[in-house]
This record gives C-alpha cells, structure tokens and sequence, in this order.
C-alpha cells in the first residue's frame, strides 16, 4: 500500500522529465515553474498544490506538499479530477432536441478529458512579461459544474486579462481544480468520524492558501485576492466566507478580501450524517460491493478507480429527472472533529458568522430552466407538489404546496419569463422551472442580501441577454462564457459590463470604481440595500436599474421556511 510518503515523490516524474526553460519561468519557494506565453498572456498549467489524493488519500482532506523540486513544466493540459457521467439524451426529437444537445455538448455542460485523481492543480495567467515585484490584484476562480463535474481545462482568462490591462488595472488570474462527486462530496457517519466530509470545499481552501503563499513569485498581490465562481463554484464561493465560523485567515492574514458569486449563494442542506446523506453513503457502499465490510471507507480507498468512479456515478446526476435534488452538495457537518464547515449556511448568515467583505452576486433570468427538461411527467399541480417535496425531507407537503400555489399554473407567469404561453414544453414546465430556479438560486439570493447587505458593502445583477430564447430564455451558466469573452465580441455589451465591473471589483472592492477609459454614459450600479434593494439589470443591448421586488410573495415565503427547505 502506498503511504504519504510515498505518494510526495509521484509528482518527481513530471518535475524531472521537464524541458530546458524555454517560455516564463518564475521561481517558488519549491523550484522553478516554467510557462509559456501567447496573446500577450503568460499561462502556467497544471502547478500541483496538494498531494495526489490517492489510495489511502482517497477521500481523505488534501495534503500540502512538502517536498521541493528543481523545475516544473507547467505547459501540459492539466488533468481533471474523475467526472460525473452526463448524457445528452432525451425522448424528445426535432428543433427542440437539437437546441438543447447542441446546449448540453457545450464543454461547460460536459465531462472533462484527461481525467484522474491526481488532479489537484492551479493554473496561473497573467499579462506577459509580469514580474514578481508589480503585485497585480488576484482573481481567483471557482468552476461550477453540479458538484459533479467540471474542471480549469474549460476556462482561458486572455480576454479578462486583456481588458484588465485596457483598464490599466492589471490582474493575475488562479484557477483551483478541486474533486468533484464522491470523490469530493461524499458523506456519512463514517467520513464524519474521521472528518473527511466536504473534502471539495477542503480542497479549494488548500488552493487558496496556495495562492497566499506563492502568487506574488507570479506578480500577484497576496494581499489583493478576490475569489470568483459560478453555479456550484458561486455556491462554494459563498461557503468560504462561512468556513470556521466566517475566519477566512491564513497564517494571520486574509486569503482574499472580496467574493463575486455567479448564481448560487445559500444552499441550506441536510447534514453530512443526516438519513439523506447517509442513504447516499449506503448506496455507493452496496453499489461498490462493499456492504458487510467492516470498515467500508477503507475498502473504497481500495477499490480500483474504475470500480469507485462507476460506484460514485451510479446514483441520480443533475442533467436527471432529480434534477438539483443534488446527490454530491456540501453538507454541514456538526459533529465532526473539526469547525470547518459545520454551521448550514441560512444559520450562518443569520448569526453574522461570515466574512465581512465586499460582494457582488447575482443571477440570470432563467436559472431554472436547464434543469426542468427532464420531468415529463409532471402535468397536474398534485403531481408537481409531490415532486418537489422529494427534495425536502424537513419540509412537510403543505409548507411545499403553499410555496407551489405561490406560482400561479399559467405559463405566461413561469420561465423562460417575459415569453407568454411560449415554450411550455410539457404542462408544468415553466411552472417547474420558476420554482427551482428560484429556491436554488434567485430568492435565496435576495435571502443572504437582505441579510448581510447593512453589514458590508453589496451588489447585485439579473441577466437577460438571451430573452427571448427558444424554451431556455438566459439560461443558467449562460453568463459564463459572456464573461469570459468566449465566442462573445469584446463590445458585445453584457460581456463588456461584466468584465469592466468585475475587473473594477477585483482592482478596488467597488464595481463603480474604475471604468474604461473614455467611458461615458454608462449605468450607475447602485449599492444594495437590505428591504429595498436594486439590481444591475445587464441585457444585450445594454444596462438599465431593476427593484429586487419580482416574485414577492414567494421570497417573503421562502425568507421565513429557508430552514425547511434543506436537501
């Protein structure tokens, strides 16, 4: 059996294979990182931040690395840590079905190549010809995906980057891969005992405090970190402003003063020893053949990988008719041996155990859509209620009926919104798709903000740059490739509005701060504010000022039960 030890020299192989240096190089406190350099961008792939989480690290919390090496290649593709499988399938054909595949084939929706364990890296860009003493501001992302998939092989940040320097605010770029499904959200009375839970979230942090420690020999600023991410990487982006009680220090300083959350922020869940977490545990343990064992974590920590990765995919994944019923979620975890992640996070926003840092987070229009294209069968509003239910074993179907009843059966009034009796694709699908897009993502929004906004300075947006889309309307994690500029021109205006504030966000902690330069004209965004807040309405052809005031009655509702709507 390998041993720690052992498993610090698995990464010798890669570092002693490397070639001459030959594009940047930067020097770490452990060696020499060498890059290259394109498009006025310095990239550096793949940089190992913890040990292989292997055999007896399986599901197990990352391990930083001790050992130093001479000089790493940092130019290869970057492997992803083992995926979800996903299928584009549906009993649907025509129009419809060629929109929606062509959606779900787009490499965010899909599962990553290269994949392994030992996948857990970052990746650094940064303007070309950066160097160690310009301590540019840091931003940091978080890739969504689910909890279940995705990995830094998706995203480039050359567009970012180039707009930063455009705004003459230079900033470095860090992109944390982190394990994702059982590999990394896997629960249970076992995995608690031992604290082993939430070991995704364990190893985003660990990527942090890697930041911390080596982003200035990259000209970043320690200092100057802002964390990003979207979907379940805007979920995790939230949950570390909560981790050890809101302590988000690192060797006495902060890992990073601010937070931008792309769709997603409170989740309240079940508990990681919870009946729900604990069904989940079982089944992967019969599923893997490791019922009657008497330790059956350590015989999934020896399993083969092909055997624990068909083990672990085995159980509903989120393109399903469960939908964000979520199987792989961070879950408190309060009797675990350990403060990391043990307060749910309605709790934590409601005690002030958080970060007290700026933030912007906000939403697309049509959050629920992408995930309501499954459940055919829900045609009668018993059948919908019963649905929904299934999510919530703390919530009793009345309180779920009365939170239905609050969204009218009428498909002018359901998302895609704005579209009339357009795009019901089966009887309660824009039903369907209002309600989740908005316990998941947009209400409980609106729940943190009118929490914390007093306490720190907020903003927040709602995207529409796609209304008007074929059954899908701006549909969720639409926004991230408008952000990044892929497949976007620099001028399209959503993608200017994001970058332009999120590079000022990163530069200042203030969206308003720094602008274009030239810039004219645009729409002021104003700052939060709890019971009367405003959002950035950011649309195609440009911007205008909405009221966070749609859907009242059931935010109101959803604000006063978020305690019983845990999954």
């Amino acid at each position: 059996m390998l041993t720690v030890l052992s498993l610090s020299f698995l990464l010798i192989p890669s570092v002693l294979s490397a070639p001459a240096a030959v594009g940047p190089t930067v020097r770490t406190s452990k060696g020499i990182v060498v890059g290259q350099s394109a498009n006025g961008v310095d990239s550096f792939y793949g940089i190992p931040f913890a040990l292989p989480p292997v055999g007896p690290l399986r599901l197990k919390p990352p391990q930083p690395i001790t050992a130093s090496f001479d000089t790493f290649n940092a130019n290869p593709v970057p492997k992803a840590c083992p995926q979800f499988y996903l299928s584009t399938s549906l009993p649907i054909t025509g129009e419809t079905q060629q929109s929606i595949g062509d959606l779900l084939a787009n490499p965010i929706f899909q599962a990553a190549t290269l994949q392994s364990e030992d996948c857990l890296t970052v990746n650094v860009q940064r303007p070309a010809g950066t160097n160690a003493n310009q301590r540019f501001p840091v931003l940091v992302w978080i890739y969504g995906g689910g909890f279940e998939f995705g990995s830094t092989q998706n995203y480039q940040s050359g567009s970012l980057i180039n707009r930063s320097m455009e705004m003459e605010n230079p900033m470095v770029y860090v992109s944390i891969n982190y394990r994702v499904g059982a590999f990394g959200f896997l629960h249970g009375k076992e995995l608690s005992d031992e604290g082993s839970t939430n070991l995704g979230l364990r190893d985003q942090r660990l990527g942090l405090q890697w930041v911390a420690e080596n982003i200035g020999s990259f000209g970043g600023d320690p200092d100057k970190v802002t964390i990003w991410g979207e979907s379940a990487g805007s979920i995790s982006v939230f949950d570390h402003t909560i981790i050890n009680g809101g302590d988000h220090t690192h060797n006495g300083k902060p890992l990073f003063r601010g937070a931008i959350m792309n769709s997603g922020s409170i989740v309240p869940a079940q508990t990681a020893t919870s009946p729900k977490a604990q069904a989940i545990y079982d089944t992967l343990i019969r599923n893997a053949g490791c019922l009657g064992i008497p330790s059956p974590v350590l015989c999934l920590r020896n399993l083969p990988y092909d055997q624990f990765l068909r083990a672990a995919n085995s159980l509903p994944a989120i393109f399903s008719y469960r939908s964000l019923d979520l199987t792989y979620i961070p879950r408190p975890d309060p009797d675990s041996n350990d403060t990391f992640f043990s307060t749910s996070p309605e709790q934590a926003v409601a005690t002030n155990a958080y970060a007290k840092i700026p933030i912007i987070v906000g939403d697309v229009e049509d959050e629920g859509t992408l995930f309501s294209i499954f459940q055919f069968n829900l045609t009668t509003t018993d059948q919908l209620i019963d649905y929904i239910s299934s999510y919530f074993p703390s919530a009793n179907r009345t309180t779920v009926a009365t939170l239905v009843s609050l969204y009218p059966d009428d498909p002018a009034a359901g998302s895609p919104y704005n579209t009339g009796a357009q795009f019901n694709f089966y009887p309660q699908y824009k039903r369907l798709a209002a309600i989740l897009g908005d316990f998941t993502f947009t209400l409980t929004r609106r729940v943190y903000l009118n929490a914390v906004a007093p306490a720190i300075p907020s903003w927040s947006f709602l995207a529409d740059f796609l209304a008007g889309t074929p059954l899908l309307g701006t549909y969720h994690a639409s926004d991230v490739d408008v952000a990044y500029g892929d497949g976007f021109a620099a001028d399209f205006p959503a993608t200017e509005t994001f970058q332009e504030r999120y590079v000022s966000f990163v530069a200042s902690g203030d969206p308003e701060a720094v602008s274009l330069p030239g810039r004219q004209g645009r729409v002021a965004w104003p700052r939060y504010q709890s019971g009367t807040g405003q959002l950035l309405g950011i649309g195609a052809q440009g911007n205008r000022v909405l009221g966070d005031d749609f859907r009242k009655a059931a935010g109101d509702f959803l604000a006063a039960n978020v305690a019983s709507f845990k999954i």
